[in-house]
C-alpha cells in the first residue's frame, strides 16, 4: 500500500471515528425534550365525575345536626397518598367567592395545611404549628416545634406528624407527632440533618426524606425506625405512595422507587433515563403517581414522566426555566388525562399525561414555584413573583379566579370551602349567593 493510500485510509478511519463519537455524544447529550417514548405503558383510568352534585349545607352553629363535611380529611400534601392534588368537587364550588374568615399572620407559610377533625393544621416558616377551626377561623392550639420549617403536616389516627428544617439555633431537623385535638407532643425524633419533606402517613407508618439523602420509615405510634434508605443526593420533596411503592427524586437528578415494606430499591432512573446513567438538575418537586406513570418536575426546566413499574423515561416537557412545581394530575369530564404545573418562566402549563404534548399554557409573568391543586374543574396556583393566586378552567386555561394573595402552594378544600394559603395568612372562601 502506498503512503498516499495509507494516508487516505487513515483519514477516512479518523472521519468515521469522529462521526461515531459525534453520534454517541449527540445521543448522550440530546435534550430530554426530544424524548417521547410511546412504548412506555399508559394505564387508562375511569374519568372522575364531579361529586357531590350539590354542596352540603352547613348546619347553624347552634344546631345539633351533624355536619357531613365537619370531619373531612385532607391528610397531607397533595391530598391523596399518590400526591395527585385533585379533589373531585361540586360544579357549584366556583367563583365568584366571598371571604368567610381570615386567619392572619406575618410569618411566611410556604406550604398549605392538612385538614382533619374539623381543623386545619398549618406549619409556619418559624416552626410554629397551628390548629385552626375550619368553621370559624379561630386558633384551637399552637405549638412551637422548631425555628425553621417548610412542609405540610400529615394526619393519621388522631395524630399530626410534622418535619422541621431546624429544631433550634444551630441544630438540625426533627420529626414530631402531636395529638390532633390538644397539640400535645406525643414523641419526637431528632434527625442528623434538616428535613422539609412533607410526610406521608399509611397504616401505622410515616415516610419522609431529609437533606442528607436518608429516607425514613418510622412507626407512627412511637417514632421507632423500621428501615432507612440512602439516596445519592438530598431529598427535599415529599414521597408519593402508590401500589406498594414509594417514589421520590433527589438533588443529584435521580428518581427512585422503593418497596414500601422493606425499603428495597425497585428501580432508579435519571433525568436522561436509566439507559445513560446521567443526571442533570435537581428534583425539588414532589412526584405525582397516576396512569402507571410518575410525574415530577426538575430544576433543569422540564417536567418528566417515568414508568412507575420500571423507571423507563416516557416523555419530558421543556419550559423556559426552573420547574420547582409539584404537578397536579387529573381528568375531568370532557378533558384528557392532564398534568398541570408552573415554571419560573412565568407560564402555567397543561400537558397530555400520556405523551407530554402541550394542551394549553397561560402566561402569567413572575415566577411560579409552588404546586397547583385541581378542585372540581378549576386548577389553582400561586405566583411567587407576583404574590397572587389564579384559578384557570382545566379544559381551556381561561382565567376564572384571581386574588392578590398567594406565594407557593395555594389551595385545599373540603368540597364546600376553598381554603387559600396566602403569603402569611389563611383565607376561607365560599361561593357567593
Amino acid at each position: 500500500m502506498t503512503a498516499r493510500k495509507k494516508w487516505i485510509l487513515g483519514a477516512a478511519t479518523l472521519v468515521l471515528l469522529v462521526l461515531v463519537a459525534g453520534g454517541a455524544v449527540f445521543a448522550l447529550t440530546r435534550p430530554p425534550e426530544d424524548v417521547n417514548n410511546a412504548d412506555v405503558a399508559f394505564e387508562e383510568e375511569p374519568t372522575v365525575t364531579a361529586v357531590p352534585t350539590a354542596i352540603p349545607t352547613e348546619p347553624p352553629a347552634e344546631s345539633k345536626k351533624v355536619d357531613p363535611l365537619r370531619n373531612f380529611i385532607w391528610a397531607g400534601y397533595g391530598y391523596s397518598k399518590d400526591r395527585r392534588r385533585f379533589l373531585p368537587a361540586s360544579k357549584l364550588l366556583r367563583p365568584p367567592f366571598r371571604r368567610v374568615w381570615t386567619y392572619p399572620g406575618s410569618i411566611l407559610m410556604e406550604f398549605s395545611p392538612a385538614m382533619a377533625e374539623g381543623k386545619l393544621f398549618l406549619l409556619r416558616n418559624n416552626g410554629a404549628l397551628h390548629a385552626v377551626d375550619k368553621r370559624t377561623g379561630k386558633a384551637v392550639w399552637k405549638k412551637k416545634i422548631g425555628v425553621l420549617a417548610a412542609s405540610t403536616p400529615a394526619y393519621g389516627n388522631g395524630r399530626i406528624f410534622a418535619t422541621v428544617l431546624s429544631r433550634g439555633k444551630g441544630k438540625a431537623g426533627a420529626v414530631f407527632a402531636l395529638d390532633a385535638k390538644t397539640g400535645k407532643i406525643l414523641w419526637k425524633r431528632l434527625l442528623p440533618s434538616r428535613s422539609e419533606s412533607s410526610p406521608v402517613f399509611d397504616g401505622d407508618r410515616i415516610y419522609f426524606g431529609s437533606e442528607n439523602g436518608t429516607i425514613y420509615n418510622l412507626r407512627a405510634g412511637d417514632g421507632a425506625v423500621r428501615w432507612t434508605f440512602k439516596a445519592s443526593g438530598a431529598v427535599k420533596a415529599g414521597l408519593a405512595l402508590a401500589n406498594g411503592k414509594l417514589f421520590f427524586g433527589d438533588y443529584k437528578g435521580r428518581v427512585y422507587a422503593l418497596r414500601q415494606p422493606d425499603g428495597k430499591q425497585v428501580w432508579s432512573s435519571t433525568t436522561r433515563g436509566a439507559r445513560f446513567g446521567l443526571g442533570s438538575g435537581q428534583f425539588y418537586s414532589t412526584p405525582a403517581v397516576a396512569y402507571g406513570r410518575v410525574y415530577v418536575g426538575n430544576t433543569d426546566g422540564r417536567m418528566y414522566s417515568f414508568s412507575s413499574s420500571n423507571g423507563k423515561l416516557a416523555w419530558t416537557k421543556g419550559t423556559g426555566s426552573y420547574v420547582y412545581s409539584s404537578p397536579a394530575v387529573a381528568q375531568v369530564p370532557g378533558g384528557k388525562p392532564t398534568v398541570f404545573f408552573g415554571s419560573y418562566d412565568g407560564y402555567f402549563y397543561a400537558v397530555d399525561a400520556r405523551n407530554g404534548k402541550q394542551l394549553w399554557r397561560h402566561k402569567d409573568g413572575g415566577k411560579i414555584s409552588g404546586a397547583p391543586t385541581v378542585v372540581g374543574d378549576i386548577v389553582y396556583y400561586s405566583n411567587w413573583g407576583k404574590k397572587t393566586t389564579t384559578g384557570l378552567g382545566v379544559r381551556t386555561g381561561k382565567k376564572v379566579f384571581s386574588m392578590g394573595r398567594g406565594a407557593f402552594n395555594p389551595v385545599i378544600s373540603d368540597g364546600r370551602t376553598i381554603f387559600l394559603t396566602g403569603y402569611s395568612s389563611l383565607y376561607a372562601l365560599r361561593p357567593k349567593g
